[in-house]
């Protein structure tokens, strides 16, 4: 039996989260096309016949602008250390300067690294990846090259093989029955803050974070669950932004959070929403760790 962690590491947007997702074909991380939307250390577990992968999806690499994203940058790094493989995640549009200053810093691991361009899907005609698996090959040493698209699940399973292959003989980590290391009320949370980014503006996303205050059976009918999570911003204007014009926005939000909750919980759910201001939270390590940042 094979077993071992592999650590999906690229730069922002380029699908870590979906591939993650579709991998284990269920979500455990949130997907928005937004920079910075994932903030921490998720562990997906993927079990089959021939042995288990765990794998860590982070937050996209990126120069850090407050003292969240230095945490954030930081986590990447740890968790390359205790990684038996990296996948490097490209796409199909072809190298960036981006790319390149993440292989530098891959380099000086020494660790295994599986490059995968992704988002194969967008492109026209397949045989315009030769001439960039020509470039790649020329850039490092990779255990292998493979082409895939995380959204359409293209190659995936080929993927899979090529990552099993590649990882130490050993016994599972974790039981068969076990999917993520995310504990409910960070779920909850973030399946509130993938609506948020959906339904607000593009100032929005990267100065939100969202607090689960309470989680219990309701007073009246033990057959609901009553959530109240509060959404942290870091200004005033922010604050109306969310809720929007006769609180129309933040209705919105709460449907769409309500029904993917009741979905994840299997029970009816009542959830209360409070928008709260917190100045600079991001630079706020007292704070950002209450919202699970800095835990996991």
């Amino acid at each position: 039996m094979k077993s071992g962690f592999v650590t999906i590491v690229g730069r922002v947007n380029v699908g870590k989260s979906t591939l993650l997702n579709n991998i284990l074909n269920k979500k455990v991380s949130i997907v928005s096309s937004k920079p910075a939307t994932t903030r921490i250390k998720i562990l997906g577990i993927y079990n089959c016949e021939e042995g288990q992968i765990i794998f860590i999806d982070t937050p996209g690499i990126e120069k850090w602008r407050n003292q969240l994203g230095k945490f954030m940058q930081k986590m990447i790094l740890s968790s390359i250390d205790e990684t038996d493989i990296i996948l490097f995640l490209i796409d199909a549009k072809g190298w960036r300067e981006e790319d390149e200053k993440i292989l530098e810093v891959l380099k000086k691991t020494n660790k295994k690294i599986l490059l995968v361009i992704n988002k194969i899907d967008l492109l026209k005609d397949k045989e315009e990846l030769l001439p960039l698996i020509d470039e790649l090959n020329k850039k490092y040493e990779f255990l292998d090259i493979v082409p895939i698209s995380a959204l359409k699940k293209q190659n995936v399973d080929r993927l899979i093989k090529v990552i099993i292959s590649h990882l130490p003989e050993g016994e599972k980590f974790y039981p068969s029955d076990v999917d993520t290391n995310l504990p409910t009320e960070y779920k909850i949370g973030e399946i509130i803050r993938e609506k948020i980014l959906e339904k607000t503006h593009q100032e929005v996303p990267q100065e939100v974070a969202v607090e689960v205050e309470e989680i219990r059976e309701g007073q009246k009918n033990k057959d609901v669950i009553f959530i109240s999570a509060n959404i942290i911003v870091e200004r005033d204007n922010l604050k109306g932004i969310i809720i929007g014009k006769g609180g129309e926005r933040i209705r919105k939000i709460g449907q769409l959070a309500r029904e993917e909750i009741e979905f994840l919980l299997g029970k009816n759910v009542y959830l209360q929403l409070k928008v709260k201001v917190i100045k600079d939270w991001r630079n706020r390590p007292d704070i950002f760790r209450r919202f699970g940042y800095g835990i996991f």
